[in-house]
């Protein structure tokens, strides 16, 4: 990346790691929070690395930025949460230069998603490069990439079915249970956590099950209490979690906790209870299956579950494949201009040195010299010919540096190097 004058550093990176190599124990070892991501990106900003995007969700934790070696990305990463630099390594990525743009484009277009198809993570996207802007580590190159890879989601979503049907991890864990619970209307439901996956899975029961035996626990109530509005649902307290649970046919954990929420002693032991953990880290304890009559589901067991709907988007899948390389092949030619970037700012620096010089001498020879009108039609002249050159070496014709090199000795231009 040296040449496009993005960046003080060479290469730009993408590390990271997903679930198709990390189960979620691991996965949760390295998500992140939102204090978490900004203590990346200002410890980023003291070791000058100047543009990162980090991203965290149930199945993905990502780094994108420039760095002289992908290991400081890694160690920024490993510092701010559970994990080692070596457990990382055993299931990580690194990508480089184009093919870490290639895998921003395959993530945010919901391609590499755990279900195919689900878009969740291109709101991700767009709040981490909110908190870089925020944070000043979101430089041009960062701001056009994310832009583009939100313009190829939304001509994907739009223009192709890729994300039809009801398919994503709240529907799968309403799917398991309607596949798995007879007689579901009668059974007594509690969904502990209301964060986008409990509200969407709360949505997905009541449209699936015609249950009204649903409950809500929330550790903020308000946020319970406007879902359940909605929904004519019944809100009980944080601190009545333990009396609900024993009342509860079925619990559906989706909670944000970093540490597990639910574990073997607020369960009745001697009552059938189906427990579906949602959360990223596991927000269920491993000691809930000592019990003899609980089931429990993961997240991932869940995001196995495939039906007709997957088999019909996976059709889709060339249509949007074409959408993101159209998108990107414009990126890409944005990311060419960078390399003469510089050259034509000199260029148009220097015009407007002469410009100012031939007014100066005019003004002082003609008599009601109209200095405004000169400098707007100098103005319109210096753009004319900046663009032109621009346009010359846009051109797939041209050798760009041979030309590069020709008009810095024509015009004698001084590069500024930073």
């Amino acid at each position: 990346m040296r040449n496009y004058h993005i960046s003080k550093h060479n290469s730009f990176y993408a590390v990271g790691l997903s679930y198709k190599k990390a189960d979620a124990e691991v996965r949760g070892k390295f998500s992140l929070d939102v204090p978490a991501i900004d203590q990346i990106l200002a410890k980023a900003k003291e070791l000058e690395i100047d543009g990162l995007l980090a991203i965290s969700t149930c199945n993905r934790t990502e780094l994108y930025g420039f760095a002289q070696h992908p290991y400081q990305l890694i160690k920024l990463l490993c510092d701010q949460t559970h994990g080692t630099v070596e457990e990382f390594q055993e299931v990580a990525y690194v990508y480089k230069n184009h093919d870490a743009i290639t895998h921003m484009f395959k993530v945010g277009t919901g391609l590499d998603s755990q279900i195919l198809g689900d878009f969740e993570i291109i709101s991700q996207i767009k709040q981490g490069f909110y908190r870089a802007k925020k944070l000043d580590m979101a430089n041009p190159f960062l701001e056009r990439l994310c832009n583009s890879v939100i313009q190829a989601s939304k001509r994907i979503k739009t223009e192709t079915e890729l994300s039809s049907g009801a398919t994503s991890v709240a529907f799968a864990s309403v799917k398991y249970i309607l596949d798995n619970v007879p007689d579901i209307s009668e059974k007594n439901i509690l969904l502990f956590g209301t964060g986008k996956i409990g509200r969407n899975t709360c949505e997905n029961l009541i449209k699936h099950s015609n249950n009204s035996h649903i409950t809500l626990i929330n550790r903020t109530r308000e946020k319970a209490e406007e879902i359940a509005g909605k929904f004519h649902l019944t809100v009980k307290d944080y601190g009545d979690l333990q009396t609900e649970i024993r009342k509860a046919d079925i619990l559906v954990v989706a909670t944000g906790a970093q540490l597990p929420t639910v574990s073997k002693a607020l369960i009745y032991p001697k009552k059938p209870l189906l427990v579906l953990d949602l959360s990223v880290p596991k927000n269920v304890s491993d000691d809930v299956l000592d019990l003899e009559n609980v089931t429990l589901v993961h997240l991932d067991q869940l995001s196995q579950i495939t039906d007709d709907t997957l088999a019909k988007r996976k059709a889709y899948v060339p249509k949007a494949e074409a959408i993101i390389d159209h998108v990107k092949k414009d990126f890409l030619k944005w990311l060419e201009t960078r390399k003469f970037a510089p050259v034509i700012n000199a260029l148009k620096e220097k015009l407007n040195t002469m410009k100012a010089e031939e007014i100066d001498f005019h003004s002082k020879k003609i008599n009601d010299f109209n200095q405004d009108q000169a400098e707007m039609i100098s103005e319109r002249i210096i753009q004319k010919i900046t663009k032109q050159f621009a346009n010359h070496l846009k051109s797939s014709e041209v050798d760009t540096e041979d030309s590069l090199e020709l008009i810095q000795k024509v015009f004698q231009l001084e590069i500024d190097s930073k």
